[in-house]
């Protein structure tokens, strides 16, 4: 296999990768509502191209629990910003293309029902690369759903935690698109007396990458002062995430960085920089 090393340039910022949205609602029985089966579903389509999927909701609880389902666009930055908009409102959405029923449900306790999906991907050949969205589960409150009560017996408090879930439906447009990868940000923070190094990295291609980002140390006589790594996150195009590396085992001094972004196929990024270490 043939790998080529691409120049980029740049800077770097965030970690953020979470599908479960914590909200407070006043709602004890839809606790027990989960998606089964995993909160990503990817599909490969020809333009004009139809996929059929669904999503399983199990009820662990001991009440019926309603649930509300809908679409949503959403984007993400390592800056922490992170955007949830209505369907079809970002370039690279698929919201459009897709059917979702049905948009409520009650669930019986201790059983799983099937929401449904279909895909159909627009019959233009000018497609390429990566599209998404978010179907949106939503446990609903009950009303009169209690509450913490005082002496008198009257509610004071009526707030619990509900998780929502966001379902990702990415559609590849067969193999077509660009794969690049840009260094955003990056900048040394000390923190409760560790010295951190901030590498955010954006997808500036057309398909989704999830590539393992480490950065390498040398000093001015070109010696290894060590390899650091971070783990995988998925950055879809236009996005980016914000990588951690611990550098304070590293000594004060100078060194050249490379940042490298491996993808684990014949997509590989770095980028090289000066960076001083002060503690």
């Amino acid at each position: 296999m043939n790998r080529t090393v691409h120049n980029v340039e740049g800077t770097m910022r965030r970690y953020f990768m979470s599908f479960l949205l914590i909200i407070a609602l006043a709602s004890p029985a839809a606790a027990g509502v989960s998606v089964l089966g995993g909160l990503t579903y990817e599909m490969t389509l020809k333009p004009g191209g139809e996929h059929e999927g669904t999503i399983q909701l199990l009820n662990s609880g001991d009440e019926p629990a309603q649930v509300r389902i809908f679409q949503s666009d959403y984007t993400f930055f390592a800056d922490g910003r992170t955007y949830y908009g209505e369907p079809g409102t970002t370039p690279r959405s698929n919201a459009g293309w897709l059917d979702v029923s049905p948009s409520r449900v009650t669930i019986p306790p201790k059983e799983t029902v099937s929401i449904y999906y279909v895909v159909k991907a627009p019959a233009d050949t000018a497609l390429t690369g990566t599209f998404w969205s978010v179907i949106m589960v939503e446990p609903l409150a009950e009303a009169g759903s209690p509450g913490v009560k005082n002496q008198d017996g009257k509610v004071t408090l009526g707030l619990q935690t509900v998780i929502r879930y966001a379902v990702q439906i990415i559609t590849n447009i067969g193999k077509t698109g660009s794969s690049a990868m840009r260094l955003a940000d990056n900048r040394l923070v000390h923190r409760d007396g560790r010295t951190i190094l901030q590498a955010d990295i954006e997808n500036v291609g057309d398909r989704w990458m999830s590539p393992a980002v480490y950065v390498e140390f040398y000093d001015k006589g070109g010696r290894s002062a060590g390899r650091y790594e971070s783990g995988k996150q998925r950055v879809f195009p236009s996005c980016s995430v914000r990588h951690l590396f611990d550098l304070t085992a590293v000594p004060e001094g100078s060194y050249t960085a490379l940042f490298v972004f491996d993808n684990g196929d014949d997509r590989v990024f770095g980028a090289t920089y000066e960076v001083r270490l002060q503690k």
